[in-house]
C-alpha cells in the first residue's frame, strides 16, 4: 500500500467515452513525484509532434502529487498540462484551493485526457469511481453558476474545476478555474479544455492518503505557525495577502506602469494591501490544511463597481495589470475588473495586460476609435477599462475579439508600429516584476519554456547583497552563498537563476505552494521539504535528489518545446525592455542590454548541458535518468 499516493492515474478517451485506470509502480511515483514532470511522461509519449492545440490529438494532464492531502500547509496544489494554443509550445499551470485535495480523496493522483467529445460532458469523480456525464445545461454559464449546479447534482463538498464561458467564446489566454476564484492561468489550459468538449470536472472523496510517519509530519505542521511571526515576509503575506508587496515593488522601482513604461506609481498606496484591508477586504480566505491564509475575498456594496466575495478578491498581479499597469488607482474597479475574470474564466495577468498594451497604442496613435469600436481608451480611465474588458470577455465586435487574442496577436492585426509597446515573451504577457530591476528575472523570462513568468525562480532581491540570514542559509543547501550586487547579470547571478528555477521546477512537480515551501524566504525551506516527504511517502529523499526531480522537469520541457520547433530564436525578450524607464525612482533611466541578456541565456544553456542552441542533449537526458525522451529530439 502506497504512502501518501493513491497509485491510480484515471484515463479519459474523451472520443469514445472511454475511462480506464492506471496503477503505476512505486519507482514511476519517485521519479516524477507528480504534477507537471508526471504529466510530461504522457504528453512527450501520447501527443504527436506538430499537434494541433485544440485539436483532439492535444493532451491534457491533471496531476497533484504524492504529498497532495496530507494535513500540511501549501501542499494542495493541482498541475495543468498540454500544448499550449499561446506559445505552440508547452503549456504549464498550477493552481491551488480545495480541488487538488479533493481530487486524492476520490481516489486519483491524475487525471489524463485525450480526444474530443462529441458533445458537452463533464466529468464526475465520486468515491473512486469515475463517468462523463452530459454538460449541455452547465454551456454558457458563469463558473459560480457552475459550481451551484454541479454542488446541487453531486454534493455541496463537490470541488469543481472548470473552464468559462469566454473558452466557449475562443479568448485565447482562457483559464481554468476551481472555487469561481483559483486559476490554472497564463498558458491557455481552459481554452484546451474547452476544445475538448470537456466542461469541467467535479470530485468528492473520503479516502485520507495513509502516512508513512504522522507524528513526524505533525511535528513538522505545528512548527509552521510558530516560524510564520518570526519570517520577515510571512506575516504581511497573511494580513495583506499578496498585494502586500506593492508598496515594495514601487520602492524599488518595480511596479509596472502605464504598460511597463515606468517602475513606480504615483497612486501606488492607493492600491495596496493595506487600502485593501481598510476599504474593502471582507475575509481571509485559505486552501486546504493552509495556517497562511493569503487568500482574500472582497466586497463592495455600494457605488458603480460591486463586487461579489464569492469571486475571491485581486492578487498582486491582478492589481498591477489592471491597477499600476493602465494608471488605475480605483481598487474598487480592480477588484470588479478581477471578479469578471473569475466569472468568466481568464487570466487576469494576461487580460489586464492586453488592455494596457491597447491604451499605449491608443494614445501613440497606433490604433484609432476605429480600431477600438468607438472606445476613447486611455490610461488611468477605470470605466474605459471595464468596458474593454467586458468585450474581451464577450468576445464583443472586432476589437472585443481582437484583445481576447492577446496583445502579440493583436500587434500583428493592428500593425502601424504595435509591436513597439509589446511585453511579451513566447505570447504570454510579462507579470508585475520588471527585469530592469530584477535582471536574473529577466533572463527567467527568456528561456522559461512557456514564457514570462514570475513563479519559476527566486527573485534577485533575495541573492543581492545585505540579504537576511535566514535567506542566504536556506540558498546554501542548493549550493548558493555568495550574493551580488543589485541591477547585476553576472555569472553568480545566472547560477542563482538556474538554480532556484530548478528548486520551483521541483515544487511545481511534488505541487507545492511556492509561499510555503521554497529556497529562501518561504515558511519552509529546502531541509523541511524534504522532511515532510520523508513523513508522508516513506522515502529518504535528499535535497539533492529533489532537485534531479526538478531537472526532469526543466529537460522534458526543452524536449517537447525542441520537437515543436522552438528554439533559442523563440528565448528572446520584447524590445521595450530594452529602452529606458521613464519616470522617477530607483529605475528612471535603467533598461537592460542585448550584450547581457545574451551572454546570460550563454551561461544559462552551459550550466543546464544544453546545446548553444538551448536543446537538451542525449548525455544530459541519460543523465537525468530521462534517456527515454532523446527520441523526440529533432534530428
Amino acid at each position: 500500500m502506497p504512502n501518501g499516493y493513491n497509485g491510480k492515474i484515471l484515463h479519459v478517451d474523451l472520443t469514445k467515452g472511454n475511462l480506464t485506470v492506471e496503477e503505476p509502480d512505486e519507482a514511476f511515483y519517485r521519479k516524477y513525484l507528480g504534477g507537471s514532470a508526471m504529466g510530461m511522461h504522457y504528453i512527450l509519449r501520447e501527443m504527436p509532434g506538430g499537434a494541433d492545440p485544440l485539436g483532439p490529438e492535444n493532451v491534457l494532464t491533471l496531476m497533484v502529487s504524492v504529498t497532495t492531502g496530507a494535513a500540511i500547509s501549501g501542499q494542495s496544489r493541482i498541475n495543468a498540462n498540454a500544448k499550449s494554443p499561446i506559445s505552440g509550445g508547452i503549456g504549464d499551470s498550477q493552481a491551488g484551493g480545495f480541488f487538488p485535495a479533493e481530487l486524492k480523496f476520490a481516489g486519483f493522483d491524475g487525471i489524463v485526457l485525450r480526444g474530443r467529445s462529441p458533445k458537452p460532458v463533464y466529468l464526475a469523480i465520486v468515491d473512486g469511481k469515475a463517468e462523463l456525464r452530459d454538460a449541455a445545461h452547465l454551456m454558457g454559464k458563469k463558473t459560480g453558476d457552475v459550481d451551484d449546479i454541479l454542488h446541487a447534482e453531486i454534493d455541496p463538498k463537490a470541488e469543481i474545476l472548470q473552464h468559462g464561458p469566454a473558452a466557449e467564446k475562443g479568448v485565447l489566454f482562457s483559464s481554468l478555474v476551481n472555487m469561481a476564484n483559483r486559476h490554472n492561468g497564463r498558458t491557455g489550459m481552459g481554452l484546451v479544455m474547452a476544445s475538448k468538449n470537456l466542461r469541467a470536472v467535479a470530485v468528492r472523496g473520503k479516502k485520507k492518503p495513509t502516512l508513512a510517519d504522522p507524528k513526524a509530519l505533525a511535528a513538522l505542521n505545528k512548527t509552521g505557525p510558530k516560524i510564520l511571526p518570526d519570517n520577515p515576509d510571512m506575516p504581511g503575506l497573511a494580513a495583506e495577502g499578496t498585494s502586500t508587496v506593492v508598496i515594495f515593488q514601487n520602492t524599488i522601482g518595480s511596479l509596472p506602469t502605464r504598460n511597463y513604461n515606468e517602475g513606480q506609481f504615483e497612486h501606488c498606496e492607493d492600491i495596496s494591501g493595506a487600502r485593501m484591508v481598510e476599504t474593502i477586504l471582507k475575509d481571509r480566505d485559505t486552501c486546504y490544511a493552509c495556517v497562511v491564509r493569503c487568500k482574500r475575498r472582497v466586497e463592495v456594496k455600494e457605488g458603480a463597481y460591486r463586487v461579489d466575495p464569492k469571486y475571491g478578491g485581486p492578487e498582486y498581479e491582478t492589481i498591477g495589470t489592471f491597477g499600476s499597469y493602465c494608471g488605475i488607482k480605483d481598487l474598487a474597479a480592480i477588484a470588479l475588473a478581477n471578479q469578471m475574470c473569475n466569472q468568466y474564466g481568464v487570466d487576469t495577468i494576461a487580460a489586464g495586460a492586453t488592455i494596457a498594451f491597447a491604451m499605449e497604442c491608443f494614445e501613440q496613435g497606433v490604433i484609432t476609435k476605429e480600431q477600438t469600436d468607438g472606445l476613447e481608451l486611455r490610461f488611468g480611465d477605470a470605466d474605459a477599462m471595464l468596458k474593454a474588458l467586458g468585450m474581451l470577455l464577450d468576445a464583443e465586435g472586432a476589437f472585443g475579439k481582437t484583445l481576447g487574442q492577446g496583445s502579440e496577436r493583436a500587434a500583428k492585426i493592428w500593425g502601424n508600429r504595435a509591436d513597439e509597446y509589446l511585453i511579451t515573451v513566447k505570447g504570454a504577457e510579462a507579470p508585475a516584476h520588471m527585469p530592469q530591476a530584477k535582471r536574473s528575472l529577466g533572463l527567467i523570462y527568456a528561456v522559461n519554456p512557456f514564457g514570462a513568468d514570475h513563479q519559476s525562480s527566486e527573485h534577485d532581491p533575495y541573492y543581492e547583497e545585505g540579504v537576511a540570514d535566514l535567506n542566504l542559509n536556506r540558498l546554501k543547501l542548493i549550493g548558493l552563498g555568495e550574493p551580488q550586487p543589485g541591477y547585476s547579470l553576472t555569472p553568480e547571478k545566472v547560477r542563482f537563476a538556474y538554480l532556484t528555477e530548478v528548486f520551483y521546477s521541483m515544487l511545481d512537480s511534488l505541487e507545492l505552494c511556492q509561499f510555503v515551501f521554497g529556497p529562501a524566504w518561504t515558511l519552509y525551506g529546502p531541509a523541511e521539504t524534504a522532511e515532510m516527504i520523508r513523513a508522508v511517502t516513506g522515502w529518504d529523499m535528499t535535497v539533492e535528489e529533489l532537485m534531479e526531480v526538478g531537472k526532469r522537469r526543466l529537460n522534458l520541457f526543452r524536449t517537447f518545446n525542441a520537437r515543436e520547433g522552438l528554439d533559442r530564436k523563440a528565448d528572446k525578450l520584447p524590445k521595450k525592455f530594452f529602452r529606458q524607464l521613464a519616470g522617477t525612482g530607483p529605475t528612471a533611466g535603467i533598461a537592460l542590454t542585448h550584450e547581457e541578456v545574451e551572454s546570460a541565456i550563454d551561461e544559462y544553456y552551459r550550466l543546464a548541458g544544453w546545446t548553444a542552441n538551448g536543446i537538451p542533449t542525449r548525455e544530459t537526458l541519460k543523465q537525468h535518468d530521462i534517456e527515454w525522451a532523446a527520441q523526440y529530439l529533432p534530428a
